[in-house]
């Protein structure tokens, strides 16, 4: 689909500075800008590529001054925030390429499953009894969706996603491929010889809220009892493992390769690093930042704390200790040194 600079000046309140009528079919890097495409500059680094670029329309900062010439094939479309801007373009731009209606064959939708209205249902997916989904939800080829399970508007379930039975997703949420939601928790209990382990059912479900999203590979596992949530706004990465029970507050956003152990509370607006470990049982409080591979054994009380380290501590004493622990082998040497000096005295 082309857009011209004119229209993409008005859907994000923006100014033409050039050819009005330029347009775009598709998007680049500014570096790498080609006849045709919509580019932004944001980065001060990138500058000097304003010039050179061979893109169509680029966005730029209505506070950027140009010291030379750019191209005559090039528009400018000066907004407020380029980067704000272009991440809107480029969701309007994803939307409309994933525009799909419709339910195609082979697949299975139980009879008495609600859909809402402009739904997608990719072949060989599966959707459950008394399943409610709402309107303009997009569920990819091979999706699993458990009987009684509860899908918002606008949500999409990319292929290969499988959401066990009772589970809730909210509104404005996006799974990506082979994220499982609603597995069973980790509950194992020895039996009185303490030499096997006795299953322990988990009989819980997984809440997602709104404007959730959720990377490839991840698995969020039902609650033993009760349910695992995460609250509206959460953020995960690929790869990343939810225990049963956990509880993830509004807004946070964790990054790959990291897992929380059961019935542990994350708070609102924290940032988790990836490879971070985080034990059961704890408690982390709003706004805390955990800086990559560290690993969490208590809780964290105070409200946005930066840890880093594994056991994890505040971020300055770590910074200092590890000055000091890089320079452990030539203290070892100075040390061995003396000791061979105060021997052969």
């Amino acid at each position: 689909m082309e857009f011209s600079a004119k229209q993409i000046a008005e859907l994000l309140n923006g100014l033409v500075e050039g050819d009005e009528n330029a347009r775009v079919r598709n998007i680049s890097k500014i570096e790498e800008g080609s006849s045709g495409t919509l580019s932004f500059l944001a980065n001060p680094i990138y500058t000097n590529f304003i010039y050179t670029t061979d893109a169509s329309i680029v966005l730029v900062n209505k506070t950027l001054v140009l010291d030379r010439p750019i191209k005559s094939s090039c528009t400018l479309v000066r907004v407020e925030n380029a980067y704000e801007s272009f991440a809107k373009r480029l969701q309007i731009y994803s939307q409309l390429k994933e525009k799909k209606v419709g339910i195609e064959q082979p697949s299975f939708v139980s009879p008495n499953a609600v859909l809402g209205i402009d739904c997608y249902v990719g072949a060989f997916a599966y959707i459950g009894q008394s399943v409610k989904i709402g309107s303009n939800v997009k569920i990819y080829p091979h999706v699993f969706i458990g009987d009684n399970c509860e899908i918002g508007d606008n949500t999409t379930l990319f292929s290969g996603v499988k959401v066990y039975f009772e589970c809730k997703i909210g509104k404005n949420c996006t799974i990506h491929a082979n994220t499982v939601v609603g597995s069973d928790g980790f509950g194992f209990a020895p039996n009185t010889e303490g030499q096997t382990f006795v299953k322990v059912p988990q009989i819980g479900n997984v809440i997602i809220e709104d404007n959730v999203e959720v990377g490839s590979n991840t698995s969020i596992d039902r609650a033993t009892l009760g349910s695992t949530i995460l609250k509206e706004g959460v953020k995960l990465d690929n790869l990343v493992q939810i225990a049963h029970n956990v509880y993830i507050g509004e807004n946070t956003v964790i990054a790959g390769l990291t897992g929380v152990a059961g019935s542990s509370k994350v708070g609102k607006n924290c940032m988790i690093g990836a490879q971070v470990g985080v034990a059961g049982h704890l408690k982390i409080a709003d706004g805390v930042k955990i800086a990559g591979q560290s690993g969490i054994g208590s809780s964290i009380e105070k409200e946005g704390e930066i840890v880093q380290g594994s056991p994890a501590f505040n971020i300055g004493e770590y910074k200092r200790s590890y000055v000091l622990f890089r320079s452990l082998p030539k203290l070892n040497d100075k040390i061995s040194e003396l000791t061979r000096k105060l021997n052969s005295k």
